[in-house]
C-alpha cells in the first residue's frame, strides 16, 4: 500500500490515523508504512487541518492534503487520476448524533450519496485497488439491554438519522464487495475519545467545561452505557485489518472499557483535581447536570471484539483509565489548539488559505 487515499483526515479519528501510519506503525501493529497519503476533506466544522501541521511539516511530499467533497465525483476522480491509488480508507462522515436530529439532510447526502461515489471510483479504478476499508459505528445497532454484546452478526437496529446513514453505507460497502469482487474490509467501533477531538463529544466537553468551573452537562439519568476506546488502540487496529483482515469480512472494534456516562463523568472530574486543583471550584463532581435526555438515545452499545482479537491478535493497550489520563494530559498540554476550535479562529485559517468559510 503505497498510496493510500484517506477521506476525513483532518478530522478526529482520521488525523490520529495519519499520524498513527507515519509514526507508529510498526510498534504495536505488524508493517511500517512507508508510502504516501493523500488526504482529501471536505473541511466542515470539525475538519481541521491545523491537527496535522506537525506531520505536513515532518513528512513532505508523502503527506499530501486536498480539499474535496467526497460528493464531488470529478475532484475526487482527478486524485485517482493522478495518483496510483492502491488502499482506500473511508473516514468521512458526518458524526453527531445531536445535529442528526436537526438537519439530517447533510447525513443522508454525505454518509451514503458520498459513499457511493467513492465506491464508484474505488470500482473504476479497480485495478491497482488491495483495499478498501470502511469505517463504522457501534450505533448501526441500536441499542443493547442489560446483557449481550454486539458481534459482527448482531442485526442492524438504528435509532437515528446518523446511525441510519452510516448503517446504509455499510450496506453499500458490502454490496459491492459481493457484486462487484471490491476488496474491502469493514470495521464497526464503539466510542473513541483521545487527542484532537472535537469539543462537543461528551469526554472533551466535560474536560474543558469542568477546568473553567462551567456545567457539566449529563444527559438524563446518566446511566446510558458505552464502551470507550482509546484512539490510538483504533487506528492500530485499523491498519491490522487492512493488511491482514480477509475480503468483504466485518471486525468489531472496542475498547472493552464499559462505562455509565455519569461514571465517565465523574471520573474525568477526580482525575481533574488531582492534576490541576481549584480551591475557587473544589470538587468538581459538584458542577454536573442533569439534562433533558435526547430523543432515540440508546441505552447501551457493548462491543464483543473477540473476531478481531482470535483472528488476528489485536487487543486494546489502554485502559480506560490510563487512555482518559493520556487524553486529559493532551487538553491540558495543548489549550492553544483547543482555544483556536472554540473561538473559530481555525475557520478564518481555512477561509484563509481555500478562500471559503
Amino acid at each position: 500500500m503505497q498510496n493510500v487515499l484517506i477521506t476525513g483526515g483532518c478530522g478526529f479519528i482520521g488525523s490520529n490515523f495519519i499520524r498513527y501510519l507515519f509514526t507508529n506503525s510498526g510498534s504495536s501493529s505488524p508493517g511500517v508504512f512507508q508510502g504516501r497519503i493523500i488526504n482529501v476533506d471536505k473541511l466542515t466544522y470539525a475538519g481541521n487541518p491545523q491537527s496535522l501541521t506537525d506531520v505536513e511539516t515532518r513528512f513532505g511530499d508523502r503527506y499530501v492534503f486536498v480539499k474535496a467533497d467526497i460528493c464531488d465525483h470529478a475532484a475526487v476522480k482527478a486524485i485517482f487520476e493522478r495518483y496510483p491509488i492502491d488502499a482506500v480508507v473511508h473516514f468521512a462522515a458526518e458524526s453527531h448524533v445531536d445535529r442528526s436530529i436537526v438537519a439530517p439532510d447533510e447525513f443522508i447526502r454525505t454518509n451514503i450519496r458520498g459513499t457511493f461515489h467513492l465506491l464508484e471510483l474505488a470500482r473504476e479504478y479497480s485495478n491497482n485497488l488491495i483495499r478498501f476499508h470502511h469505517i463504522s459505528t457501534d450505533e448501526v445497532f441500536g441499542s443493547l439491554g442489560e446483557g449481550g454484546f454486539f458481534t459482527e452478526h448482531t442485526p442492524y437496529d438504528p435509532s437515528s438519522p446518523y446511525s441510519a446513514s452510516k448503517a446504509a453505507s455499510d450496506h453499500l460497502v458490502r454490496a459491492y464487495s459481493r457484486t462487484y469482487g471490491l476488496p474491502v474490509t469493514l470495521s464497526n467501533c464503539s466510542n473513541n475519545y483521545g487527542p484532537f477531538q472535537f469539543p462537543e463529544k461528551l469526554i472533551p466537553l466535560i474536560i474543558l467545561n469542568a477546568l473553567e468551573a462551567r456545567p457539566l452537562p449529563v444527559y438524563g439519568d446518566g446511566m446510558h452505557v458505552r464502551d470507550w476506546l482509546y484512539v490510538v488502540d483504533h487506528c492500530a487496529a485499523i491498519w491490522l485489518i487492512m493488511q491482514h483482515g480477509s475480503d468483504g469480512e466485518t471486525y468489531n472494534v472496542g475498547g472493552r472499557c464499559e462505562m455509565h456516562n455519569i461514571d465517565v463523568v465523574k471520573l474525568v472530574c477526580d482525575l481533574l483535581d488531582s492534576k490541576q486543583p481549584d480551591s475557587g471550584i473544589g470538587s468538581r463532581q459538584e458542577l454536573i447536570q442533569f439534562v433533558k435526555d435526547r430523543p432515540g438515545h440508546d441505552r447501551r452499545y457493548a462491543i464483543d471484539c473477540s473476531k478481531l482479537q482470535n483472528e488476528l491478535g489485536w487487543s486494546p493497550a489502554e485502559s480506560f483509565q490510563s487512555g482518559l489520563e493520556r487524553t486529559i494530559d493532551w487538553y491540558l498540554d495543548n489549550r492553544q489548539w483547543v482555544e483556536r476550535v472554540r473561538s473559530g479562529e481555525y475557520r478564518k485559517w481555512i477561509e484563509a488559505h481555500y478562500g471559503e468559510k
